[in-house]
């Protein structure tokens, strides 16, 4: 047995990082898979008639060492890869979507799926149970179940394929943003620039053993230089860089690819019946239909675009006035605004960095789950992690009862990708009476501590972390029967609201008083700079709106109709885009080759589920504010209705309890100040 397949003798059954080799992962692999198989069977051969229990809560409980071998090699294949670990992901993919296949593709299994649920009415199944058995059924039907044996290979083959393309796309991305470097060695090229992101610039470089500083496509080095670089030709070469990953013509080309993959979408979706892949992914959506999404996205187009437009212009007459330019490119367009933005505002990221120490930030997100759930965080020492700068707490109620671990994994190094996002190592769930407790991970780059400084975080960091830490308190306080339905194992236009209500704290003077302190003389986030945070909230909003919503709508025109006869991506895209577009377009570069949300994540017809959530979230917080930003009764209710309950129920009903009503757009539209 490996040591990845048995029992974990650790402090919470915590994952023994230290003790796994890149060996050990695949002969796992096939151990997990021989052991879940072995489950499956166990079930199909049962020769007791088809029951809730011994079928589709058998299943749930099925594999349970397989996922957990999965979340620990594909959470570090994103936080700590190498190599080796893309090949022996290469390796595995297409076993573990040959296994799903095998599963939903058992005719036997389903056989016994569909007895269960043929007579769900008589069960008498609870809330939960009946989703289950929903949902279980569906992921038959939904993968082909009800397909002849010809039209079932061929499935299994298209989902081969997509396994493969959609990883090859990610390495791809990540080999073209690693293979730029902007290297400086004339100091007046850093005019504008932060100190903080010059030094960092200088160790990077001092690690390469070379001269000056070097800028790279990571966002914390990205996003200052485009902000803040006075050279504009510089910036033009950034931008390029950036916005051409993937769209080079080189080995790392994904042109191809992301043909190859929204044709054989479509070509699954109709193999399954349904019009389009965006038919498919959206019957398990709050949203329900593309023309749904459509007219949510077309209905918040119309209300955005006079604002953009307008900012556009505002922009414009600015960048002219200030320094003679006469066609704002889309590398003016962070640092023209930021400009404006401390001209009407007065208020720098650089000014409010020294308020936001992340150490004081996460503390504060802790407190603020204190107020509102009762949790305690308590920094332990004695679980293994995966890297020195991993943080590992362990997380109590009011009671002292374990509610969670909680991994803190905060700063870019060469193995982990870029961005931010929140995962588990283990999932929550009740067998035999045991209530098992999640292991939860936040995962972000921010700008790590230098010789002279701790980790001072931009604003826009400070509220990434709140997002994601929301995320993590959905995972936390799960508290399902069945694992599949644990923690944020819900419908994709849902699993948002979590994450993006939280970051409302970030901008209440009550909240931010809990956090936001001078890193060297300890003083409170002065209430100026709070009011002026608040009021630069909706700065440019509408621009920003129509930015999501053309990401949006560029999602559903790859997957909301029949791309079979699209040859050109560029031109395919240029099209999309014509009705949000404001800025020149580049020639040298494309959205869609490294737009890995759709094309590598789980967001391929769901990119409008941001602005959909943003409603939700808005319409959320306007309830606790309306009570108090710590009304224990409000957060109570989110607790019990949303965070704990996971997908066991259609979210709508779920947030109509908490909230009362539907939710509606209005708080939204309001709060980005677009109405």
């Amino acid at each position: 047995m490996s040591i990845l397949t048995k029992h974990f003798d650790t402090k919470h059954n915590t994952a023994p990082f230290s003790q796994i080799k890149n060996e050990d992962y695949f002969p796992a692999f096939q151990e997990g898979i021989a052991l879940a198989k072995a489950e499956i069977d166990a079930i199909v051969n049962n020769p007791e008639a088809p029951t809730f229990a011994n079928t589709i809560e058998a299943m749930d409980y099925s594999g349970a060492i397989l996922d957990r071998i999965s979340s620990i090699f594909f959470n570090l294949n994103s936080a700590e890869t190498s190599d080796e670990m893309q090949k022996i992901a290469q390796e595995v993919s297409p076993l573990l979507s040959e296994f799903g296949n095998d599963i939903t593709l058992n005719a036997d299994l389903f056989a016994r799926v569909k007895a269960v649920y043929e007579q769900k009415d008589t069960l008498n199944l609870n809330t939960e149970q009946a989703t289950l058995l929903d949902k279980k059924y569906k992921s038959f039907s939904r993968n082909g179940a009800n397909l002849s044996e010809e039209k079932k290979s061929e499935l299994r083959e298209i989902d081969k394929e997509l396994s493969k393309l959609s990883l090859q796309f990610g390495e791809n991305v990540l080999a073209e943003t690693n293979a730029f470097q902007l290297h400086l060695t004339d100091e007046k090229d850093l005019a504008g620039l932060p100190e903080g992101t010059i030094e960092a610039a200088r160790s990077l470089a001092k690690s390469e053993e070379k001269e000056g500083w070097i800028f790279t496509l990571d966002h914390p080095s990205y996003l200052p230089f485009m902000t803040y670089a006075d050279n504009r030709e510089l910036r033009k070469k950034m931008a390029i860089a950036f916005g051409s990953k993937g769209f080079q013509n080189n080995e790392y080309d994904n042109q191809e690819i992301v043909l190859k993959i929204v044709k054989l979408r479509q070509q699954r979706a109709n193999l399954l019946g349904y019009q389009t892949h965006a038919h498919f992914v959206l019957e398990e959506r709050m949203a329900e239909s593309p023309e749904k999404v459509m007219a949510f996205e077309n209905d918040l187009l119309a209300k955005a675009k006079p604002a953009a437009q307008k900012e556009f212009a505002q922009l414009t007459e600015f960048a002219k006035k200030l320094d003679g330019i006469e066609q704002l490119e889309k590398w003016d367009g962070a640092y023209y605004s930021e400009k404006l933005k401390q001209q009407l505002f007065n208020l720098d990221d650089e000014k409010l960095k020294p308020y936001f120490q992340l150490e004081k930030v996460l503390n504060g997100a802790f407190v603020i789950a204190g107020k509102l759930y009762g949790l305690t965080f308590t920094e332990v020492f004695d679980i293994d992690k995966y890297h020195d700068e991993v943080m590992t707490y362990e997380v109590r109620d009011e009671n002292n009862n374990l509610v969670s671990i909680f991994y803190a994994d905060f700063f870019p190094r060469k193995g982990k990708r870029n961005g931010a996002w929140m995962t588990s190592f283990k999932s929550q769930y009740v067998k035999d009476s045991v209530n098992e407790r999640p292991h939860i991970s936040n995962v972000c780059n921010f700008t790590k501590p230098t010789e002279t400084k701790p980790s001072l975080l931009t604003f826009n960091e400070v509220t990434t972390l709140f997002h994601e830490f929301g995320h993590g308190l959905h995972g936390m306080l799960a508290n399902t029967t069945y694992p599949s339905l644990s923690g944020t194992s819900v419908f994709w236009d849902f699993v948002e609201l979590p994450s993006q209500v939280m970051e409302n704290w970030c901008y209440e003077p009550e909240a931010l008083a809990l956090f936001a302190t001078h890193y060297q003389t300890g003083e409170v986030i002065p209430m100026e700079y709070v009011e002026k945070i608040k009021e630069s909230a909706s700065f440019q909003e509408g621009l920003a709106t129509l930015r999501q919503l053309s990401f949006g709508l560029l999602d559903m025109a790859w997957h909301g109709q029949d791309p079979t006869n699209i040859t050109d991506l560029k031109a395919f895209e240029t099209e999309q885009f014509a009705n949000t577009q404001l800025y020149p377009d580049v020639k040298e570069n494309a959205m869609s080759t490294a737009f890995s949300h759709i094309f590598q994540g789980g967001y391929s017809s769901g990119y409008y589920s941001y602005k959909w959530a943003e409603v939700l979230d808005a319409d959320a917080f306007e309830y606790f504010k309306e009570n108090g930003i710590f009304n224990k009764e409000v957060a109570t209710k989110f607790k019990d209705n949303v965070l704990s309950k996971g997908g066991t129920e259609n979210p709508m009903t779920l947030y109509k309890r908490f909230r009362g009503q539907e939710p509606k757009p209005e708080a939204l539209l309001k709060r980005a100040g677009l109405i």
